[in-house]
């Protein structure tokens, strides 16, 4: 298989791991060899209930004996889909309320940078250096990542960039500014979490000249950081939040959710302001409600706050220099890229599935299930601090 991984299926990088997947079961993946695989990635933040979890895969079987694909998004009412941003929208507040479906995270920003400019008449886009919100042309052209983006230029115009946490770069958005977006937490940079109320500050500065809030929730949102979304541990309510990743325990999905008002600024003017064939597909949308039942049923937001503590008591170590981020979205920071990259890889031949950050080269991203358990947080953990400790006694500093 793995010949034919390489031959048939195109890569993203020269160098995957490779590993030949044979099933995967609650906080493991084992490969065609039998060997177990302890995940402390989940599918990179996206299988947040782990893996089959029975409810949900009974609630994706059930809606496959029912119905699957049978009309372009907006046009069909379909149980599943409007059952979910019926119950997705309880956990929002005023004025967000209507939820556009999409396919990815990368679509829902695509929607919400139009969505933006459409609400205010506008044209200019701010982000942030070393943000990251999807991979797509409009998506990459507001990634503050220069080196990834130069290649595919020209990109689309009038886009720029300020730094998280800096509150005398917010004066950059004016009249002119259709919309700013931002991560509740930045990701790929390192997990740097807002400083000295930066989002009520950025929020106050949009609201002053008009223009959008974009919150990016795709990997803080759905419990992971022991809130729904992660913006609720900052104290604001943006114009438009962005959703993906977690929503349906491992299957591909997004979202760009507005208020009512400015949602409907999609239907006409023009019509078809934003279509997609497969947004709101009803096998997806029955599994993103099965997920957001998960995770209320088993308490997984405190449980997650619980964890990171768990998390923080064990990893302790001279190679450590930090642990960033919050909830189980957490990142082992150490002394350069060489002993990340060691770290990972060491980890991954004693079974511990751990991985990289786009951006942040001495970071270990730490982003299990939701669902693992204590004694899993331990054993990986122990692992860990192993490979750390081998490396600490070949004279890594």
């Amino acid at each position: 298989m793995l010949t034919d991984f390489f031959k048939y299926q195109a890569q993203t990088t020269p160098h995957p791991l490779g590993m030949e997947v044979s099933y995967a079961k609650g906080s493991y993946i084992y490969d065609i060899h039998g060997q177990a695989y302890l995940d402390f990635v989940a599918g990179v933040s996206a299988t947040s209930v782990g893996h089959c979890h029975p409810y949900l895969n009974d609630a994706i079987k059930k809606q496959l004996d029912l119905y699957s694909h049978v009309m372009v998004y907006g046009e069909f009412a379909q149980h599943p889909a409007v059952e979910y941003c019926k119950q997705l929208q309880k956990y929002l507040p005023a004025p967000l309320e209507k939820i556009y479906l999409v396919n990815s995270g990368t679509e829902a920003t695509e929607g919400a940078l139009k969505l933006a400019r459409r609400i205010t008449g506008r044209s200019e886009l701010i982000s942030c250096h070393n943000a990251y919100h999807g991979n797509t042309m409009g998506s990459l052209s507001v990634m503050g990542y220069e080196e990834r983006k130069q290649v595919f230029r020209p990109l689309i115009p009038d886009v720029r960039f300020i730094t998280f946490n800096n509150l005398t770069d917010l004066e950059h958005i004016t009249e002119k500014t259709a919309g700013v977006i931002v991560e509740s937490i930045q990701g790929g940079a390192g997990f740097i979490q807002p400083e000295n109320e930066y989002l009520i500050r950025l929020s106050k500065r949009c609201k002053e000249v008009g223009a959008v809030l974009i919150i990016d929730e795709i990997q803080p949102g759905f419990g992971r950081t022991g809130t729904f979304f992660g913006f609720e541990n900052f104290g604001i309510v943006p114009d438009i939040v962005i959703v993906g990743k977690g929503m349906s325990g491992g299957m591909p999905v997004g979202a760009f959710i507005a208020s009512a008002e400015h949602m409907d600024l999609l239907q006409d003017q023009p019509k078809l302001g934003h279509i997609t064939t497969f947004g709101g597909h009803p096998v997806i949308a029955a599994a993103a409600l099965a997920t957001l039942e998960i995770i209320k049923n088993e308490n997984l937001m405190k449980l997650a706050l619980e964890k990171e503590a768990l998390f923080r008591k064990l990893l302790v170590h001279p190679l450590i220099k930090e642990v960033r981020g919050r909830g189980l979205m957490l990142a082992a920071m150490t002394s350069d890229a060489a002993v990340t990259n060691e770290v990972v890889l060491r980890c991954y031949r004693r079974g511990l599935i751990l991985f990289w950050l786009l951006f942040e080269g001495k970071a270990v991203r730490i982003t299990p299930p939701l669902t693992i358990s204590f004694e899993e947080i331990e054993a990986g953990c122990a692992i860990l601090l192993e490979v750390f400790d081998e490396l600490l006694s070949e004279g890594h500093v």
